[in-house]
């Protein structure tokens, strides 16, 4: 019985095999569907040109000149308030670093709060690291060292990326690269991390003319 069953099924027409590519290629339905999905790319490559020409994808460095405009002109952004000696502004550097290529739709940028006295004040930032989160810019949260982040300094990168999205900056979606667990190296023996900004930096700027009209300030 089985030589038999083996006999009738190589007499069979092999019918899947005869698929004819040039009649499926010349398939409107399919031209359509093909068209759809080359416009769909098309428009995805545009959009992520636009936005990297208006400094997405990478975690830049701005100054206290630039902050107004960058902030104002990114639907979202994060600025990160670090000062260059600070152990755990470092750290921020690394992951958000990390994160700024993968959230293509958030701008991600870093001011250094030595340099930038005037909205160190207006902002009223005691505590760096600083991370302010903007949204068509408005300043509408924040993370105040790493009191979001279990108030450890080996947080990951995911823990980072969750409170982010959790806070609405970032988007649900990302890219299929799985995100590195990054676990700090960073020596232990750090010399400043969380010291009140206060101490440091005198405010010598004036302020009582000085208007915001454009950016609005959230308490």
């Amino acid at each position: 019985m089985e030589v038999i069953a083996k006999e009738k099924a190589q007499a069979a027409p092999a019918i899947h095999d005869e698929v004819d590519l040039d009649e499926l290629l010349d398939d409107p339905e399919l031209e359509k569907l093909h068209a759809e999905r080359l416009a769909a790319l098309k428009r995805e490559v545009e959009k992520r040109e636009v936005l990297k020409r208006q400094g997405h994808g990478e975690y830049r460095e701005i100054t206290e000149g630039d902050f107004l405009g960058e902030v104002t002109r990114g639907d979202k952004v994060i600025c990160h308030f670090y000062h260059r000696e600070f152990y755990r502004c470092k750290i921020m550097d690394k992951h958000l670093k990390a994160l700024a290529p993968v959230y293509l739709g958030t701008k991600f940028v870093k001011l250094d709060a030595e340099n930038a006295p005037f909205f160190v004040a207006k902002l009223a930032i005691k505590t760096l690291p600083c991370v302010i989160l903007f949204k068509k810019g408005i300043a509408l949260d924040r993370l105040v060292g790493f009191d979001d982040l279990g108030s450890k300094d080996d947080f990951s990168t995911r823990a980072l990326e969750n409170v982010l999205k959790r806070k609405g900056i970032i988007e649900e979606k990302k890219k299929d690269d799985d995100d590195e667990d990054d676990e700090t190296d960073m020596s232990k023996d750090r010399r400043l991390s969380e010291v009140p900004y206060d101490l440091c930096v005198p405010y010598c700027i004036e302020q009582e003319n000085w208007k915001l009209d454009v950016l609005v300030i959230c308490q």
